[in-house]
């Protein structure tokens, strides 16, 4: 092996490492945080892409209202946060044509 690549080896055992000392809560409400932040680029564009926001709002509506309480001190601010997706979606939606070109439901539906 060379150098390169046992730095690279080492660099993914420290990653596992520290990963599998956080709290799982963190990580998973991490991932939920990053589902937000895809559903909210695709409704901010010039024109909106509704089907790739209906994903994301849908995946994180999956886990916030699946998980609930063992997302843990993340729980309300998530739930809050996809509250607010979704009636962004649905204002977006009801505004005008998508990137798409077709009719959307409300996500959750």
């Amino acid at each position: 092996m060379s150098e390169e690549e046992l730095a690279a080896e080492e660099e993914l055992l420290e990653v596992a490492k520290h990963l599998a000392a956080a709290p799982a809560e963190d990580v998973v409400a991490n991932h939920c945080y990053g589902l937000f932040e895809l559903a909210a680029l695709h409704l901010s564009q010039q024109l909106p892409q509704l089907d790739k926001a209906r994903l994301a709002i849908d995946s994180l509506g999956l886990l916030v209202d699946g998980l609930g309480d063992r997302l843990g001190q993340h729980a309300g601010a998530l739930t809050e946060g996809l509250s607010q997706l979704r009636l962004a979606f649905v204002r977006i939606a009801a505004a005008g044509p998508a990137s798409d070109g077709q009719a959307v439901p409300e996500p959750g539906a």
